[in-house]
This record gives structure tokens, sequence and C-alpha cells, in this order.
């Protein structure tokens, strides 16, 4: 819908959200195939990666939300598996991130400052004591890659923060940032393997002009927008982590070009920006386990300014500080979060662990028990796990023990 509205309901700004996001349309009928991941990671821009394997890897997991039993191989094969058949590549975008490697072009303004050493962070003050020694790692890789930190010839000990990192892994890091290398593919324990560039990317995309940096950050934000439908300046500059002042400028340039419409939704505090060509529907019919990292709650604020959902990730809280658990997915049903629910694979036994599942207030278990178990059966199947392991503690517990599961 591309007309100019200047006040949006805060009901229909969640659809609009949900529905940029992919929450709008029904799962493929029957099996998923490479065309439907393309397509959602095309309507998303990116993956955020992340280390924290209890449940399945981050990036895998946007995916299932919007797919169903999706064969994650197809996922591999468009970021790791080889030139000829990438369709995805690595960087820093929003934190450590998979996207399309269209947007290769988009983001080397970002690759050039880091080069340069004007951007900001411990890597780059690393850049400019150690310029020397990144030049022997970089001509290393020259040599012998595809390499990882641990194969370096002269990696030294791990030390200080960067989470234990050696000078090798922080030099690889560095030409990493700079664009000079890339992620060729992954091994073991997901440890990344570097090499030149050149020798990672398809020509077809190395070819392609690269676009001023207000030409890219005007195309970043108009991808932001793509991917979250209405939202806060803080939000569109968050999706691709794009600088204050930079934000601020080409916001005021789409603006100006049509490419973006000033709103106020209701309920926010904040003036906002609706994409012209966000869908607006009346209803969203969706049921989804959500991962911490998926981007449509990945900003904690905007999640809770859109669901009224308070979520924080207690990966990092003490036991006995831990509210609803370790790794706990939200869950979407309809276009509410009416619940969260702590999850594991227990890979040896071949179980996908429950340890607690909680509703959000006032809803009913009845409710939700039946759509959250159909979900939960459905993951397991997608994990290859034979069994589901149930809480009975709590309201959702007690009404699936009442369902005789």
């Amino acid at each position: 819908m591309t007309r100019k509205v200047d006040k949006i309901g805060a009901a229909a700004a969640r659809r609009v959200a949900l529905a940029a996001q992919g929450f709008g349309i029904q799962r493929p009928d029957g099996a998923s195939n490479l065309g439907h991941v393309k397509r959602a990671i095309d309507r998303l821009g990116l993956l955020q990666i992340d280390s924290v394997n209890v449940l399945v890897r981050a990036h895998y997991l946007p995916l299932f939300s919007r797919l169903g039993n999706y064969d994650s191989l197809h996922l591999d094969r468009l970021a790791w598996g080889g030139k000829s058949r990438r369709g995805l590549f690595e960087f820093w975008a929003h934190e450590a991130s998979l996207l399309p490697l269209a947007s290769q072009p988009l983001l080397r303004w970002r690759m050039a400052r880091a080069a340069a050493g004007i951007s900001k962070g411990s890597l780059q003050e690393f850049g400019r004591e150690k310029a020397t020694y990144i030049e022997e790692v970089r001509r290393e890789v020259e040599d012998r890659g595809p390499i990882a930190a641990s194969d370096l010839s002269d990696g030294g000990p791990r030390r200080g923060p960067w989470w234990g990192w050696n000078d090798g892994k922080r030099a690889l890091e560095w030409l990493f940032f700079a664009g000079i290398v890339t992620t060729a593919t992954r091994r073991g324990a997901f440890e990344r393997i570097y090499d030149l560039t050149e020798r990672v990317l398809p020509a077809d995309i190395q070819a392609l002009p690269t676009p001023s940096p207000e030409e890219a950050q005007r195309e970043l934000l108009r991808l932001s927008a793509r991917a979250l439908g209405v939202a806060t300046e803080f939000d569109l500059r968050d999706y691709y982590r794009l600088p204050v002042a930079d934000t601020k400028a080409r916001l005021a340039e789409l603006v100006e070009a049509g490419d973006l419409i000033p709103v106020d939704v209701e309920g926010w505090k904040q003036p906002a920006y609706l994409d012209p060509a966000a869908r607006q529907p009346r209803q969203i019919e969706a049921r989804a386990l959500l991962a911490p990292f998926d981007p449509l709650i990945w900003e904690r604020d905007r999640t809770e300014r859109i669901f009224d959902f308070f979520y924080r990730i207690e990966i990092y809280t003490p036991v006995a500080k831990r509210k609803h658990g370790y790794y706990v997915l939200p869950f979407l049903l309809g276009d509410r979060l009416v619940g969260r629910i702590d999850l594991k694979s227990d890979r040896a036994n071949s179980r996908l662990l429950v340890p607690a599942a909680h509703l959000e207030p006032g809803i009913e278990a009845s409710d939700v028990a039946a759509p959250m178990l159909e979900e939960l059966r459905l993951m397991a199947d997608w994990l290859g796990l034979e069994d589901l392991g149930l809480p009975r503690a709590g309201a959702l517990g007690r009404e699936w023990s009442r369902m005789g599961k």
C-alpha cells in the first residue's frame, strides 16, 4: 500500500512489522526449496550469526520460523558452498551476519573506513599498532589460504580481551573488517576459514561498481525499511548499525525523495517512518518460535514497543537469577507474543528438551498449548530429534498433561 498516512494505530503497526518480516504469508505448502530460502533471506536482508549452539546455531532459526521444516543444507550451500554456488557472504552488519551477495558493494564504504583506520574500536587500534604483522598474515593467507587462525605459523598466544584472541586471530579479523579477506567456509566447531576476498566472491559481484557512501547508506536504509515495515530512526539505523550523523542526513534525503513516509504511531514516543511499499494486512495468522537473534525481536526496545513484551536473553545471567531459562524463544501466535519457552537439543538422546514454558499475563494455556506443541513437534522433526521432553509444572505443563502429552 503506497498512499501517504500521517497516523497509524498500534495494532496496525504491529501487523505491518510482522508482514514485512515474512509473517503475513503462509509457509510453503510441502517441502521448501532453495528458492524459498533465498527469498526469505532477501526479505530479511541478513541473518545474524551467533556461536551459541544449545538448540541450533542462531542463523538457521529465522528461516525455520518463517518456512517451517526446511532443509538447512540450502543455507549452508548459499553461505559456504564454494565460489560457483555461493549466494551469501559474511560481514559485520548487524553484528556478525550472513548477507546476500548483492549487498556486498553497499558495505565497501565500511570496509574502506576500516582499512584506512578511521573506524572506532580496539581492533582499529590493533591495526595501527601492528600494521607490519598484519601484512605478514595477509601474505600467509595469500600463499597458503584458505586458512584458520589456528593454522597460522605465528599466531601468538591467546591473551587479553577479544574472547582470548591471539594476535593472529586479531590480524585476520582486521583484514576481514577491511574487506581484504573474507570467510571461505566454516569447519569443525564453526571455526572461520579465511581467504582473500578476490578468491572467494564470484567475479560478477567483485565487478559491480562501488557506490558512494551516501548512495550505499540510502540503499541500506531502504533495505532496513523494507524489512521492518514501520520503524523509528534508531530501528532503521540499528538494522545495519549505521553511524548516527550519516543516518540523520540520509533519512532526510529519503523522505524528500518519497522513499520513506513519516508517520506517528500510536503509543510510540519517537517519530516513525513507513516503507511506502509496506503491506498493511487486516490480520496476521502466524505461529512461530523466535530465536533470540531473530530480526523481528533482536532490538529489545522495539520488541517491547510493538508487542508489549519485555525480553532479555539470560545466557549470561547466573542460574539462580534467571527468570525464564537459558535459551528462551518467544512464541508468536497470530499477531501477538503470547509466551516464551526454554529449549535445548539433547542430541545424545535424540530429544528436544523443554525445561520451562511460560505464558504472558492474560493469556490462557488452553489457547496456546496445542499450537505451541505443534510448533515444538515441527522443530523436533526439523532438528532430526525423535522425542519431546515437556515440563509438567506451570500452566502450560499442566495443560499438556491434561491433553495426555
